[in-house]
């Protein structure tokens, strides 16, 4: 179930909001996790047990963590527990395929035959995990650096990292943003026509404009060669869709969230605005760069350590936020490639400072259109043979038919 379906905008919202505020306030989040539990089956019902299991036991962790008052080691045991219990179903149903086909494909190319363990087990990857396990990471991260006190109901728990308005597709929400709300908010009008307005604006962005720019972006991705003109057009295509499609469901995700009382922070800021790649990352996917920033860059040593610690420090960040977005070399390139680009960044102190804002914008945004044909394309073979066409080096005329039937 997606927002911009007819089954989530004319059946499955209005009953959810109708039992929702028709409901007394003690059982409002009961309403509310009964209805995304509901939203997150709806494609397999299966998936809900991994989504109970990651909130149980963070459930659990968070509350021993809570009553040890501190960082003792039975504190440190239950985020061991919680951290690796989360990190476990990530890896096993988001990795395991992509670790199967890449070990296959390392032992052919030495020469020996393959296990080809995908021919017995095909995982099938669940709707937001990448989500929900790192929300659910945030609660007792955050207990456990008392940024926020654990939650005694499970049923509030159990809303607070099920909650539809961004379980599939972010933003990805920190308990701490939250924790107050979650014990008591406020439900106006007002709130409740920006949430309107925020959804509106959102299904916009996804059905007028990433949709269409989608189209374009699958004709020149699937093409076989195209000319110069064609191939930057085609990631040009891409590098919109992505932005109104991702930046579509956040507000959507904000404005549902609105409607039910909660303020979520926004997840996008012009990101194509930035003038370097360090301020591109200030600006897309806020919450999930925050993420790793307080909770994987940091704790790494972050900028602490010396420079080349620091540069090594970005370059595993993206390298990991890359497999993050998706389990496929494409991505690792793809963060390693913005891995590196902040690493330089930061060692040269920045480039152009002295260059018009226009000019540094579209530097930025050519940079940031390179590294996205890895993000979109099938495979390493065929995003090198679009950087190619994109240089020159396809077929003069093959792209001629994409522009004709397009316009």
């Amino acid at each position: 179930m997606v927002f911009s379906s007819y089954l989530f905008l004319f059946y499955f919202l209005p009953l959810a909001l109708l039992f929702y505020y028709a409901a007394p306030m003690r059982l409002r989040h009961l309403v509310l996790t009964v209805f995304s539990y509901v939203f997150y089956g709806w494609a397999n019902p299966l998936f809900l047990v991994l989504l109970f299991t990651s909130t149980a036991i963070d459930y659990v962790a968070g509350l021993v963590i809570e009553e040890e008052g501190g960082k003792t080691r039975r504190a440190r045991a239950a985020l061991v527990i919680s951290l690796s219990g989360n990190l476990a179903l990530l890896g096993f149903f988001k990795y395991f395929n992509f670790g199967t086909d890449s070990f296959d494909a390392f032992v052919s190319w030495l020469g020996l035959p393959a296990l080809r363990l995908d021919a017995a087990l095909r995982i099938t990857l669940p709707l937001g995990i990448s989500f929900y396990t790192f929300q659910s990471m945030s609660y007792t991260i955050g207990v456990y650096r008392r940024d926020a006190r654990a939650l005694r109901s499970f049923v509030d728990f159990a809303c607070f990292v099920s909650m539809f308005p961004q379980l599939v597709a972010g933003p990805i929400i920190r308990f701490s943003e939250v924790a107050d709300q979650m014990r008591s908010r406020t439900h106006t009008v007002t709130k409740f026509a920006r949430g309107v307005a925020f959804v509106s604006l959102g299904l916009a962005k996804k059905v007028l404009l990433a949709n269409p720019c989608g189209k374009v972006a699958d004709l020149a991705f699937d093409a076989g060669s195209l000319n110069a003109l064609d191939a930057w057009y085609g990631v040009i295509a891409y590098a919109f869709q992505i932005y109104f499609d991702f930046s579509g469901y956040s507000d959507m995700a904000i404005g549902l969230g609105l409607m039910i009382g909660f303020v979520f922070a926004k997840n996008f800021d012009d990101p194509y605005l930035a003038h370097s790649m360090t301020d591109f990352w200030r600006r897309w996917h806020i919450s999930l760069s925050t993420w790793l920033r307080d909770y994987l860059y940091v704790p790494l040593g972050g900028n602490r350590k010396g420079r080349a610690r620091t540069y090594i420090n970005l370059f595993v960040v993206m390298l990991l936020g890359g497999l993050w977005h998706g389990a496929a070399w494409t991505f690792v390139i793809w963060g390693g490639i913005h891995g590196a680009l902040l690493a330089f960044e930061r060692a040269t102190g920045g480039w152009g400072t002295r260059w018009p804002a226009p000019l540094r914008i579209s530097v930025t945004f050519v940079i940031v259109l390179i590294t996205w044909v890895f993000f979109r394309a099938a495979d390493v073979p065929t995003a090198i043979r679009y950087l190619g066409d994109m240089a020159g080096l396809g077929t003069p005329h093959g792209g001629a038919s994409l522009l004709a039937g397009i316009i």
